[in-house]
C-alpha cells in the first residue's frame, strides 16, 4: 500500500501522528510511506523508519505572495513533487483546510475526517471519503488520530489505546550531547504568555537541581527565549544556555537527559515520543486532550484540575509541587 500522510505543522501535532503511522506500518507489512510537510518540520517525518520520502511545502511563504510563488516555478515544481507517485490513499490527518487543498494536489484517493470530525468542517468537502472520529478537544489528540488511521486504512484498533503509544522513534539515532554531567532540561519556551512559567520559577528550580548534584540546559528559538534562558541560567552555577540547534540537534539533547521539566510546549511532545522522562506544566490548556503522553510522563496543573481550556487563564503551579514531583522521575 502507498500512502500519502499530510500534516504539515505543528510540531506537536507531526509528533502526535507517529503513534498512528507506528500502527499503520505494524498492521500493513507492506506499507510504503510518504509524509507532505512544511518545511520547518520536515525533519520530524524522516526520523520514523517507516517513512521513505518526506515532501517539504512553504504555504505559509507562498501564501504572502502567490504570483511570486507562481512565476518563480515554486509551485510547479511542489506538484510535481506531489505528483510523483499514484498512491493508494491521501490521508490529511490534520483536518484544515489547507491541509485538505494539498492533500487534494496528490495523486490519489482522498480520506480525511467528516464535517463534524474535522477541526475545520470545511476541510471535509475536499476528502473522497469522510471518516467519523471524535470531534476535536473530545479525547486525546494521539488517541483520535489512532482511530482516523485505522478507519482510513481497514485495519483494527490496538486494544492498548489508553496505554502510553509506541512512537516508532529510536533515540540511539540521536547523537549523544558533548557533556559528562547528568542534566536535566528545561523548555520554557512557548506562544501563549499564559502558557509561560515565570522566571523566578524557572531559577529557584535551577537552583534546587544544582543541590542535586545534575546540570541544567537551556534551549532556545527566538531572541526573546533566549533572554529568558541567560536570566535562568544566571542563578545557577550548573545552568547553561545552548547555542540555537536546529529540531535534530534539540532531540539529541531531549533524548539522553535525565529529566524535561516543561510548560505546554511541542517539544515536550518530542520528549515523550522519546521516552525521555518528563514534567509537563498546564495552565490554560488541557493534558487530557493535548498534553505530553508517553511513556515516563508526569502532569501538573493548576490547583482544582481545570476542565475548560481557557487562554486568559495563567500558569500558577507552584515550585513546590514541581521538587516535589520530581525525585520520583531521577529515581
Amino acid at each position: 500500500m502507498q500512502l500519502l500522510i499530510v500534516k504539515t505543522t505543528s510540531l506537536g501535532d507531526l509528533i502526535h501522528t507517529l503513534p498512528a503511522l507506528n500502527d499503520a506500518a505494524t498492521a500493513i507489512p507492506c506499507l510504503k510511506v510518504d509524509w507532505l510537510a512544511e518545511r520547518p518540520f520536515a525533519e520530524i517525518p524522516g526520523w520514523h523508519p517507516a517513512v521513505r520520502r518526506v515532501i517539504a511545502s512553504d504555504l505559509r511563504r507562498w501564501r504572502k505572495a502567490p504570483l511570486a510563488t507562481v512565476r518563480s516555478g515554486d509551485w510547479a515544481r511542489f506538484r510535481g513533487d506531489l505528483r510523483q507517485t499514484r498512491y493508494d490513499l491521501v490521508l490529511d490527518a490534520q483536518g484544515l483546510v489547507k491541509s485538505a487543498f494539498l492533500a487534494s494536489r496528490a495523486d490519489g484517493p482522498s480520506a480525511g475526517p467528516g464535517w463534524s470530525s474535522a477541526r475545520e468542517p470545511l476541510a471535509s468537502l475536499f476528502y473522497g471519503r469522510r471518516l467519523a472520529v471524535p470531534p476535536h478537544g473530545r479525547e486525546h489528540a494521539i488517541t483520535r488520530t489512532r482511530r482516523l488511521f485505522a478507519a482510513a486504512c481497514g485495519y483494527p484498533l490496538p486494544a492498548d489505546l489508553d496505554q502510553p503509544p509506541e512512537s516508532g522513534l529510536d533515540r540511539t539515532r540521536f547523537a549523544q550531547p558533548d557533556i559528562a554531567a547528568r542534566y536535566a532540561l528545561f523548555l520554557h519556551g512557548t506562544t501563549w504568555p499564559t502558557k509561560r512559567w515565570p522566571i523566578s520559577h524557572w531559577q529557584r528550580l535551577a537552583q534546587w537541581f544544582a543541590t542535586q548534584g545534575i546540570a541544567v540546559v537551556l534551549p532556545w528559538g527566538s531572541d526573546s527565549e533566549r533572554a529568558d534562558a541567560e536570566a535562568i541560567a544566571a542563578a545557577s552555577p550548573n545552568a547553561r544556555v545552548l547555542p540555537k540547534l536546529g529540531l535534530t540537534g534539540v532531540a539529541g539533547w531531549i533524548a539522553h537527559a535525565q529529566v524535561i521539566v516543561g510548560v505546554d510546549t511541542g517539544l515536550m511532545h518530542l520528549a515523550a515520543a522519546l521516552g525521555t522522562p518528563g514534567l509537563s506544566l498546564y495552565g490554560p490548556t488541557l493534558p487530557q486532550m493535548t498534553g505530553a503522553f508517553g511513556l515516563n510522563q508526569h502532569w501538573l496543573c493548576n490547583d482544582g484540575e481545570p476542565q475548560t481550556i481557557d487562554r486568559a487563564r495563567p500558569l500558577t503551579v507552584s515550585v513546590e509541587r514541581v521538587i516535589d514531583r520530581l525525585p520520583s522521575l531521577l529515581s
